[in-house]
């Protein structure tokens, strides 16, 4: 699965009942919500990582990456806007070789 597909179906599922469907149910309880449960997914994903359980570590991460495109979605940013933030930015702090998924990882483990 390619993170526009998550896009996609987070999008989908926004439109949902929610009763029946987690996505719709966070969703409708505001902005706030869905960055207070970002929140707590990036500190299980920390903790995954500082364990250096590597199973629990994707588990966390996948999480994280699903309630991030929820917390996006309630604020209204879309995928483009962000890959368009990513074009135009000089990431001058970046290593030789090195991606932001890299710069990230490494200072969360820093």
């Amino acid at each position: 699965m390619k993170i526009d597909d998550l896009f996609e179906i987070i999008e989908a599922r926004a439109e949902s009942d929610p009763e029946f469907s987690w996505t719709a149910k966070l969703l409708s309880q505001g902005p706030d919500k869905c960055a207070e449960k970002f929140g707590e997914e990036a500190i299980e994903s920390i903790i995954a990582a500082t364990k250096k359980n590597k199973s629990e570590l994707i588990h966390e991460t996948a999480d994280l990456l699903y309630h991030l495109i929820v917390m996006l979605h309630a604020n209204g940013v879309t995928l483009t806007e962000i890959t368009d933030e990513l074009k135009t930015v000089s990431y001058t702090h970046l290593r030789a070789h090195e991606t932001v998924l890299d710069l990230v990882c490494r200072l969360l483990l820093e």
